[in-house]
């Protein structure tokens, strides 16, 4: 998710979209100890989207 779209949401839709990036972050991480994702670089960029959104909440509180 780009940062341009993550200004755009209303504080609720942050928040939903924060819960459902880390439970898909666990499930990724989860599934790639158990065997290797085919493309890991996936689990990066869902972290810095948990990051940006993160900070999305911080400013908008």
């Amino acid at each position: 998710m780009k940062q341009a779209e993550i200004k755009n949401l209303s504080l609720e839709d942050v928040q939903a979209k924060l819960t459902e990036a880390k439970a898909q972050f666990s499930k990724m991480k989860l599934a790639h100890k158990i065997s290797p994702l085919e493309n890991p670089i996936q689990i990066r960029d869902l972290r810095k989207t948990i990051a940006r959104l993160n900070t999305e909440l911080t400013n908008k509180q």
